[in-house]
Order: C-alpha cells, then sequence, then structure tokens
C-alpha cells in the first residue's frame, strides 16, 4: 500500500437502493474490487459521491465500510469540503474517526473567496487534523478558481500534500509542477488530462471512469509513471470515448448508468440528480462495450 496519495484514485460513486438509501452491501462490494484491480487509493464522500445529499452518519458509515472493505490493499482518502470553514472543520473530525488515511477538500463554492480566503480556509483545516489533506480545484463546479501562486503558498504547510486540479487550465497546472515543493502531488482531476499531466511531471489522478473500468485506469497511470508514454498513449486513445461518454451528462449520472449496465448498483440517485436520459444511454454502452467492460 502505498504511503502518499499519488497513482490512481477513484472518486467513489455512493450506490443507493432502489428506495433510496445507502447500499452498503455495495459500497463494499465497489471497494473491493477497486482495490483487487489495483486502484492505489479510494476517494468516498467526494463530490461525485454525492456527498451533499448525504446526512453525517451515512458519509461516517461509506468511509468506514470502505477502510474495512479495503484495509491494507489501498489508501482511503475521505471528502470533507464546503463553504463553511467551520462546518468542514466538523467533518474531518468524524472522517478521522471513521478510518480515513487523509481528506479530499474541495474549494468553497458559491461564496467565492478570495486567494487571501482560499489560502486560510485550507490552512486552518490543516491546522485541526493530523491527516494529510489534498486540495480539491475544480472552478467549473465551485466558481472560484484556486491560482496557482496560492496552491503553492498552501504546499508549503506540512500536512497540505497534495492538489486534485481539475480547472482544467494545463498552464496552470504546469506552473505548480514547475514551483512545488518535492514531496507536493498534482493530481489530474479529469480523467481526459492524465495522460498530458503525468507527461508534464503529475504524479496520478483522481478519477471518475475508474468506477467502472478502475484496471485500465491503473494501466494508464502505472505506464504514465513508469515512463512507457507510447503503451500510454494508445491506451489512452482507447479510453477516449468512455472519457467522453462519462461525461455526456453531469458526473456522477453517467457513471451510475455504467456501473448499472454492469449488475453492480440499482441506477439510483438523490434529487436533485435524476438518472441517464435514454438518449444518452447508447454511447455510454457502446463506449464500455468497445473496452469489453460489457459484452458485445
Amino acid at each position: 500500500m502505498r504511503l502518499s496519495f499519488t497513482g490512481v484514485g477513484t472518486a467513489l460513486i455512493t450506490p443507493f437502493t432502489k428506495a433510496g438509501a445507502v447500499d452498503e452491501k455495495a459500497v463494499r462490494a465497489l471497494a473491493d474490487r477497486q482495490a483487487a484491480a489495483g486502484v492505489h487509493f479510494l476517494v468516498p464522500c467526494g463530490t461525485t459521491g454525492e456527498t451533499p445529499t448525504l446526512s453525517d452518519d451515512e458519509r461516517r458509515k461509506i468511509v468506514e465500510i470502505v477502510a474495512d472493505a479495503v484495509e491494507g490493499r489501498a489508501m482511503v482518502l475521505a471528502g470533507a469540503g464546503g463553504y463553511d470553514t467551520r462546518e468542514v472543520i466538523h467533518a474531518v473530525k468524524a472522517m478521522e474517526k471513521s478510518g480515513a488515511h487523509g481528506i479530499l477538500s474541495v474549494t468553497p463554492y458559491y461564496n467565492k473567496p478570495t486567494p487571501e480566503g482560499l489560502y486560510q480556509h485550507y490552512k486552518a483545516i490543516a491546522e485541526s487534523t493530523k491527516l494529510p489533506i489534498v486540495v480539491y480545484n475544480v472552478p467549473g463546479r465551485t466558481a472560484s478558481n484556486i491560482e496557482a501562486r496560492t496552491t503553492l503558498a498552501l504546499a508549503e504547510h506540512p500536512r497540505i500534500v497534495a492538489v486534485k486540479e481539475a480547472s482544467g487550465n494545463l498552464a496552470q497546472v504546469t506552473d505548480i509542477l514547475r514551483h512545488r515543493p518535492p514531496e507536493f502531488s498534482v493530481l489530474s482531476g479529469d480523467d481526459a488530462l492524465t495522460l498530458a499531466v503525468m507527461a508534464a511531471g503529475g504524479d496520478g489522478v483522481i478519477s471518475v471512469v475508474s468506477n467502472a473500468t478502475p484496471r485500465l485506469m491503473s494501466r494508464l497511470v502505472d505506464w504514465c509513471a513508469g515512463g512507457d508514454f507510447a503503451e500510454a498513449r494508445a491506451l489512452a486513445m482507447r479510453l477516449t470515448p468512455w472519457f467522453e461518454a462519462a461525461f455526456i451528462d453531469s458526473n456522477p449520472i453517467p457513471v451510475k448508468a455504467a456501473l448499472a449496465m454492469m449488475g453492480r448498483i440499482e441506477n439510483s440517485l438523490r434529487l436533485p440528480l435524476v438518472p441517464l436520459m435514454d438518449a444518452h444511454q447508447a454511447p455510454v454502452r457502446a463506449a464500455l462495450t468497445a473496452l469489453e467492460a460489457l459484452p458485445a
């Protein structure tokens, strides 16, 4: 088991029963499958896990189940983020007790803090816990970008160990890579940019598509990490239709549809999210079939 958050981490979906309850049996089965497929760390209760719709008790239980299911095989990077720093710190303490090895914390959304506000927010979180913190920058969802200089300032804190960069701005990612401290990891937050980020010196990806195709994403990242970019490029080209189909609707709608097609979960989401529309079923099925994740 790696002792740092590098390689491929799966941003786990949260499976629900038809009645809308957390499907604890499916949570365990999904986590076990990920670890068995060579995924390096798991990310329960992130935004892909529909966390805003989960209760505190549900989040704690999910992390406990995942930690128990993968013990000794993969790290657990639990999601704990939001727009109220005090509430985030409260959530972090709960994740500590649930068996998490680290915290992924999304940028505050809606209230659009200044760069100094972002710095103070993450500093306060890091100083509230002994767990390592991974900063999650996803301006397309939060309306707030963490500039490279702010990320680099945060990287000087001993407990802020990595950034999940989902800005889609490769110039910003490269700037962080050029100036980061040696032990600070840079992870792609976009599946389709994994190859580009790792070719520039990045350390892996926190992946959505690996919910359905964990072994292929593990292979892609391992080849990149080993410098075998010819094989990595070929695999990335094979995966591209799935990268596209997985985001044909808002995440995690398509990947939940994919897992339901594979018979691993019920295709159940909590409002305001609804299942994948019929018109988008075919691209998801075709992409999975091409990767032999579904029978032809």
